[in-house]
């Protein structure tokens, strides 16, 4: 909104000042520091009120060292990373571009689909919350959403720039061309960094329908990278951190991706407004980091489903809109090793007891933080050492631009 008053104030009054508006790097730091400021200061309020409503974490008792003590500690604080994100957001960024209201919808609709599931459990005295595939039901109708709007929208496209050509009334000139509704995307460690999603099924489906694939692979990017963030917030500290980590990441990335000269200089795919998502990056990268005040342990306040399905549904909307989706596998990595320890241990469990009529586990418990606590490390070691296999993560999936 701030963008738009400033530009009002720029054009019609020649205000000094009121151009800086229209520079990335401004409202992103503008942001950054209203979401930190959001969620350190009305972080506070918003715990007593959930105190006051009695919204205590109900702990089972599962054998981990200090788990009783946090009996109690009030949930649902992921208001205060939605509050922290959506605010800055909604007067920093352009409210025009397809992908600041993508990622909008996302955050309320994930956030949503969490809350329910907390307020079955809190206020309902429901122990399983929303059913499972309730859950999913909602996360696959975000991912056609986003599906279907990256292969539609005729503001999503790719620019691909020609040799420059030399004028000299105009100085250097550059062509280049557009392209509408791509069916591309980066790949890693690869010489010409892309994949064409056209090729999957060496043309079987014909290329009118990619979009088809297309879509059921942002719906599978979305459930697993939401998923993986909610089985992730298990220990004070460790989703909100982790996701803080990866935003970063993706803010670099999207600011690289939608600058012509740094996008040109590292040969990577320039797509045209997606500069702007960093200003959305910023300031989840703010709430992450306010909410850390209040969530590092000990924890005074839990995020809940409310906050850690909308971290993970973000993460993965911001990755399928920069076309950096096939990065998650890095970049996501505690992510997608916290989701795979639980499902092995399951399946494992579930072979076992039908093959030997007892079941035998894997890890000393699921998910994977959990089997480190049964070791005997403190999960405040434990979430220390997560937050730097995350940097050194996110190193990696950075030096995918040059690594080829």
């Amino acid at each position: 909104m701030l963008y738009y008053l400033f530009e009002y104030l720029d054009k019609q009054f020649n205000i000094p000042g009121a151009g800086v508006f229209q520079y990335i790097s401004f409202r992103a730091l503008g942001a950054t520091v209203l979401s930190l400021f959001i969620a350190a200061t009305y972080g506070k309020w918003i715990i007593n009120f959930l105190r006051r409503q009695q919204v205590g974490e109900s702990i089972r008792d599962l054998g981990l060292e200090g788990q009783m003590e946090k009996s109690g500690t009030p949930t649902m604080g992921g208001f205060i990373i939605l509050a922290s994100l959506l605010i800055p957001v909604l007067l920093f960024a352009k409210l025009s571009n397809v992908y600041i209201v993508l990622l909008i919808i996302t955050a309320v609709w994930t956030g949503m689909i969490g809350f329910i599931d907390d307020y079955l459990k809190k206020f309902k005295n429901n122990k399983e919350g929303l059913h499972g595939r309730f859950k999913i039901v909602g996360q696959v109708g975000l991912g056609l959403i986003v599906g279907l709007t990256l292969s539609f929208n005729d503001h999503v496209k790719i620019r691909i720039y020609d040799q420059p050509l030399l004028s000299s009334s105009l100085g250097e000139v550059q062509r280049y061309r557009d392209i509408v509704h791509p069916m591309v995307t980066t790949l890693p460690f690869s010489k010409n960094n892309e994949f064409d999603y056209r090729t999957l099924l060496f043309g079987w489906l014909p290329e009118e329908y990619t979009w088809v694939i297309y879509t059921i692979i942002a719906i599978f990017i979305i459930t697993a990278v939401s998923n993986g963030a909610n089985i992730t917030d298990g220990i004070d500290g460790l989703a909100a951190g982790i996701s803080g980590i990866i935003a970063l990441t993706l803010g670099v990335l999207a600011y690289l991706s939608g600058n012509t000269k740094f996008s040109q200089y590292l040969n990577i795919m320039y797509i045209p407004n997606s500069g702007e998502l960093v200003i959305f990056c910023a300031a989840f990268v703010g709430a992450c980091v306010g909410f850390l005040w209040y969530n590092a342990y000990p924890a005074q306040v839990f995020m809940g489903d409310t906050g850690s399905l909308m971290l993970g549904g973000v993460i993965a909307v911001v990755a399928l809109a920069i076309r950096k989706e096939l990065m998650i596998p890095i970049l996501c990595g505690v992510f997608l090793s916290e989701l795979v320890s639980v499902i092995m241990q399951v399946s494992y469990f579930k072979y076992t007891k039908k093959k030997f009529g007892e079941g035998r586990r894997i890890l000393l418990m699921s998910p994977l933080h959990h089997h480190y606590q049964k070791k005997g490390i403190h999960e405040a070691k434990i979430v220390t050492r997560f937050w730097v296999v995350g940097i050194i993560l996110a190193i990696l999936t950075l030096a995918t631009l040059k690594l080829r």
